[in-house]
């Protein structure tokens, strides 16, 4: 598995180069023969096809490994006006937009038509925005910790390109798009749950972001004996925190390795040294219920959730307070307003200024807020 995360990357690299340099197939074949020129061509040209396509390979993988994930349906866009602010330059129509035609049901909540999906996440995020997000990760002051320059740009793009055709960063609704706001919420949520801390960041604590990739508690190996059959423990490992947006327990781990086809249960530190699982890992808990009849955190930010009378009552709403809510449960929500549920929504604002979005755009508060929501897990369970 790490191999082919690193060969992802690789071929990446090599897409932007060949797309940079348009002649390089016609230069290499020059100073050749012709019979060995010919072939060549032919072996570049479909190398750069299985490149243009890397994104389909990698969700064919997950999809193959199992996933509950469906895909999302394409949608039918024409280029028009140069890009703007957050967008991937695509417009949409209602005639342009295969929106609400067979629209596979990723899970119960979704209802009705209007999502479709286009594009990747590198269209629209580049470096100089990741890095601006992260601007102080690499400073002197987290020279200390494991986290130092780990979770890159390179590893985010490679990470979002398995879960782009299920909607990840690439989905319209109602013929708007979705993706800066939910790579946003994404990142902030990322940033908020590995920081270094008020301790550390003394000059802008919204510029930290990434500074652990691991969270350990001595106290606990994070052992459910309840899933040993399915998901065993195995001898002095713990299952402590690790990943851009942490998972613990063994059933967790299980689970995601399971999805990405690697031996967590029995290796979880594979997620310490490879930066594109720890944002694959930290993707699939953002695409991925906490249990079955539950949405997941992509489902209630894009709206595809559609809540019960019983989520009324517990004032659960779709947008980027439920995320909170799906993800920690009442660790941050229904305590009225506090401090952790304040710090994830002003990076979460933050990041939408950094992305061209503008906070503007992110909603009224009760649509930002799970201050008064009732958690979808209590806490008395195995926290997830």
């Amino acid at each position: 598995m790490q191999g082919n995360r690193t060969a992802d990357a690789d071929l990446l690299r090599l897409e932007d180069f060949l797309h940079s340099s348009p002649s390089l197939l016609i230069n290499i074949a020059k100073p050749m023969e012709y019979k060995w020129s010919v072939p060549l061509t032919i072996l570049l040209a479909f190398t750069l096809a299985l490149l243009v396509n890397c994104d389909e390979y990698s969700s064919w993988n997950l999809a193959a490994a199992g996933s509950s994930l469906k895909d999302c349906p394409q949608c039918k866009v024409h280029r028009t006006a140069p890009n703007k602010p957050g967008s991937p330059g695509a417009s949409l129509t209602s005639q342009q937009c295969n929106c609400g035609q067979g629209v596979p049901k990723r899970s119960t909540y979704i209802r009705g038509g209007g999502t479709c999906c286009h594009g990747a996440v590198r269209d629209y995020l580049k470096t100089d925005q990741f890095e601006n997000i992260f601007s102080n990760r690499n400073s002197l002051e987290v020279e200390t910790h494991a986290n130092k320059g780990f979770l890159d740009y390179q590893s985010f793009i490679t990470a979002s390109a398995l879960y782009q055709p299920y909607g990840f960063g690439t989905t319209y609704r109602n013929w708007t798009f979705f993706g800066t706001k939910e790579v946003a919420a994404f990142l902030a949520h990322v940033a908020s749950k590995i920081s270094c801390g008020n301790k550390l960041a003394t000059v802008d604590q919204l510029a930290w972001g990434s500074c652990y990739n691991k969270k350990m508690n001595s106290n606990s190996n994070y052992c459910d004996e309840h899933y040993k059959k399915a998901y065993p423990c195995t001898p002095g490992v713990a299952y402590f925190g690790r990943g851009a947006l942490p998972i613990y327990w063994n059933y967790n781990y299980g689970e995601a390795g399971k999805d990405l086809k690697v031996d967590l249960l029995n290796h979880p530190e594979y997620i310490e040294q490879n930066a594109t699982l720890a944002f694959q890992v930290a993707i699939w808990r953002w695409m991925t219920p906490i249990k079955k009849h539950q949405p997941s955190a992509h489902d209630v930010f894009l709206g595809t959730w559609t809540p019960t009378k019983n989520d009324s009552l517990a004032k659960r709403v779709s947008g980027f307070g439920t995320t909170m809510n799906v993800l920690y449960g009442d660790l941050v929500c229904g305590h009225g307003d506090n401090e952790s549920m304040n710090n994830i929504i002003s990076h979460y604002l933050y990041y939408l200024d950094l992305m061209g979005v503008g906070r503007e755009e992110a909603g009224p508060q009760e649509v930002l807020s799970c201050a008064k929501q009732v958690a979808f897990n209590p806490s008395f369970s195995s926290s997830p």
